[in-house]
């Protein structure tokens, strides 16, 4: 995209939305990306060692409060797909 927040730039593994599918690393206290609906609004938002937009590893470290029923959701959702 271009954009910078802080020191990072942001990138498609960056911003993952929230309803798409879980990542590998996806927990319910982290997320791969970031998963906030308006990124630009969040208070970490480039926040070091916090935001995924400035971490070399791309982890958000303080996703949304709802994200742990949003984590249960998707992975409900995605155990489901897996039953043939």
């Amino acid at each position: 995209m271009g954009s910078e927040f802080g020191k990072g730039k942001i990138t498609s593994k960056d911003r993952v939305g929230f309803h798409d599918p879980l990542l590998k690393d996806d927990s319910p206290e982290h997320t791969v990306g970031c998963r906030h609906t308006n990124p630009d609004i969040c208070g970490n938002n480039a926040l070091d060692g916090v935001c995924a937009f400035v971490r070399e590893d791309g982890i958000c470290v303080r996703p949304p409060k709802s994200w742990p029923r949003q984590y249960l959701k998707l992975l409900s959702k995605q155990e489901g797909d897996c039953d043939v």
